[in-house]
């Protein structure tokens, strides 16, 4: 059986994982990379080292963010976030930064049980020398699609 999610389900599988596929357009090539976010329900919230991601997204601010949960061939559940990134700043972002680093700690604690110390531990590492760039995915629209046997 396959069938479409209400926004409820939607969002609760969003906000029960923390590994996504990012999916942007650069140079007029789509491109869709992993990455580690965390979902408090009303934004998605995300962190990265300056490059090639960053410079896509700052031209071009429209984004998907791709879930799955996948137990078998015929039992999946796939969510899409679509919306717009916001790069931030200051003391707004190390507050985000934070809200990300505790939202993943639980995430993880929960469906793992492992406790971690450290953002290091479950994201992406950042070189000593440069700071992380912050920024959220300000959401549009979020769709699912599920296919149990």
């Amino acid at each position: 059986m396959r069938k479409s999610l209400k926004h409820k389900e939607s969002a609760f599988i969003l906000s029960n994982n923390y590994i996504g596929h990012l999916g942007y357009i650069y140079n007029n090539k789509p491109y869709v990379i992993p990455i580690t976010y965390f979902y408090n329900g009303e934004k998605i919230i995300c962190y990265s080292g300056d490059g090639h991601k960053i410079n896509a997204l700052r031209l071009h601010s429209a984004v998907a963010l791709e879930v799955t949960e996948i137990e078998s061939v015929n039992d999946w559940t796939s969510v899409v976030a679509h919306g717009t990134f916001e790069e931030m700043e200051g003391s707004h972002a190390k507050a985000l930064l934070h809200e990300f680093s505790l939202g993943i700690k639980d995430l993880v604690l929960r469906k793992e049980l492992v406790d971690l110390d450290y953002i290091h531990e479950f994201s992406a590492k950042i070189e000593t020398d440069n700071l992380p760039i912050v920024f959220v995915i300000h959401i549009d629209e979020i769709t699912g699609r599920l296919r149990h046997q």
